[in-house]
């Protein structure tokens, strides 16, 4: 019995750590009982003045973003899947490469190059001898749609693709043998059974068009998570930045509970017999126009998302080679691995430890401690500073001789905290998928000749889970080496990463010299993407 309140305590403990952040947010709110306290005048400046600009420009960019990402990630899937053309194989793995660069490293190389002074307009400028801009200024809603759209539909391909895969070569051929058309195979067929995916996917790339601090900054964009770092770092008003986090928690909430509805409908149950049918279901060859079309359609998705940014970046990199600082570089480096291999150390123990619980005794407390932190991905780094922090300042008003903010934010701590509570999710996910793969018989097996816990885990299980957790490290490694908004606010003195000297250098101007830690963080963001396609390489072969 004293076992089980241990175990419960530790729950509940882990609970109230992955909760923090959102019901300091939520606290935040308490004070509007009184119709004449802070946080009513607050509220009525914010209404009057920036509250209804950040709705809008979020609004309007998610809906560019949506629309986007849709267009794109839903033809390329289309394309792929059921047509055969030159180079398919190729076009299979080459559009999961935008996942490799983060979208404010791709913002600052296509302001390198777009910009007025930039080498684009300069030579146009100088061929057709206009003296003005030769086209719009890329820093406005517009370019970073552009940007989000090129960099987050592979959100939409992956799951889009997935559901043509399973089950819509079967259907299309059985149309075709009754005499259907290709054009109403495609939109009555093919089509409707990709739109729980694809509603996922673009509920998964909304999530991170919202949680984004790179791009909106760096682009001078009114978004929520720019408002929330202007009103905590700019305006030292804390209430204020509570406030926006709490609507934009609300809007990421929204997205979640539409993400969750459509994954529970992306069950296909695709029997042996229709995988072993004698219908013909080979992708369609496509020849002439068509075959051109394909390629267009696959081809300027890798360009605008990967091939290009990689390019402009590395203009300016090689123009500014001298400048470069590689003692600096590589203290920067260091910086961020050590960050990240602590990190993925903490979240893959905390994970397996979970999973392993869940599994042995999925009573009350352990779901509802795995159910919040699989939710603490879907939180916006925004959000997780500004509900880390008020903990901390009101701790500190309450009690000025405690050290907690000197904890907070002079060492790693706070930063690793964060980073537990929006990536753990990350490891906890490829570690039950270790899980789900593995047959309870042989728990029941170890139970029986009297196998205690720790060996369990220890002699039957890890051996089993080695792959699952290596994966889930890397995960994680790669994630918090991107991660911009936490490591901004939340990094202790003369500890910058790659991430934020990065954008630091971009904001000053000095592309030249952001270049190199920009490429960096794509060379690492290839890792991930290249085990996504070795995954889908054994998946096709197996089906």
């Amino acid at each position: 019995m004293l076992g089980n309140r241990w175990r419960q305590f530790l729950f509940l403990s882990l609970t109230a750590i992955f909760m923090l952040p959102v019901l300091a947010v939520m606290a935040s709110w308490l004070s509007l009982g009184e119709p004449g306290g802070q946080a009513w005048q607050i509220l009525r400046e914010m209404g009057q003045t920036v509250l209804p600009d950040y709705l809008l420009t979020t609004l309007y960019l998610c809906v560019m973003v949506a629309v986007g990402i849709v267009a794109v990630g839903l033809s390329s899937a289309v394309v792929v899947t059921l047509f055969e053309f030159p180079g398919r194989r190729f076009f299979e793995w080459a559009l999961l490469l935008p996942l490799a660069a983060p979208a404010y490293v791709v913002a600052y190389a296509y302001t390198d190059f777009l910009q007025f002074s930039g080498p684009l307009q300069t030579f146009l400028r100088s061929a057709t001898g206009l003296q003005g801009r030769v086209f719009p200024e890329v820093r406005q809603v517009g370019g970073a749609a552009w940007v989000f759209v090129f960099t987050l539909y592979p959100y939409v391909y992956l799951l889009a693709r997935a559901a043509l895969v399973e089950r819509a070569a079967h259907l299309m051929e059985a149309a075709r043998l009754l005499g259907a058309p290709l054009r109403r195979r495609i939109l009555e067929v093919a089509l409707p059974l990709t739109r729980p995916a694809v509603a996922a996917g673009t509920a998964l790339a909304l999530m991170e068009t919202l949680a984004d601090f790179g791009v909106s900054s760096y682009f001078g964009i009114q978004t929520f998570t720019a408002g929330i770092y202007k009103a905590w770092l700019s305006m030292d008003n804390r209430l204020a930045a509570a406030q926006l986090a709490t609507v934009l928690l609300g809007l990421v909430s929204c997205l979640l509970f539409l993400e969750h509805r459509s994954q529970a409908r992306m069950r296909f149950a695709v029997t042996r017999g229709a995988r072993a049918g004698a219908l013909d279901c080979r992708p369609m060859r496509l020849m002439g126009r068509f075959r051109v079309l394909a390629w267009l359609v696959c081809t300027v998705p890798v360009l605008m998302g990967f091939v290009l940014p990689v390019l402009f970046m590395l203009r300016p990199l090689i123009a500014d080679w001298s400048l470069l600082s590689w003692v600096q570089f590589l203290n920067w480096t260091l910086n961020s691995v050590r960050l990240g291999v602590v990190s993925a150390a903490l979240a893959v123990t905390l994970a397996v430890w979970l999973a392993f619980n869940l599994r042995r005794r999925p009573d009350r407390p352990t779901r509802w401690a795995v159910r919040l932190v699989g939710l603490g991905y879907a939180v916006p780094g925004a959000v997780i500073v500004v509900g880390l922090l008020l903990p901390v300042g009101w701790l500190q008003a309450m009690v000025p001789e405690t050290g907690v903010g000197y904890l907070m934010t002079a060492t790693v701590f706070g930063l690793v905290w964060a980073y537990l509570v929006r990536f753990c999710a990350v490891a906890l996910q490829s570690v039950q998928s270790g899980y789900a793969r593995m047959p309870i018989s042989f728990d029941d097996s170890a139970r029986m000749l009297g196998v205690g816990d720790l060996a369990l885990l220890r002699r039957v299980h890890w051996p089993m889970l080695r792959r699952s957790t290596a994966v889930a490290a890397l995960l994680v490694f790669v994630d918090v080496m991107k991660e911009l908004p936490a490591t901004l606010v939340l990094r202790p003195f003369n500890s910058d990463t790659l991430a934020v000297v990065a954008y630091q250098l971009a904001r000053d101007e000095r592309l030249g010299e952001a270049a190199l830690p920009s490429l960096t963080l794509v060379l690492i963001g290839l890792i991930p993407v290249i085990m996504l396609t070795r995954t889908l390489k054994n998946a096709d072969s197996s089906t």
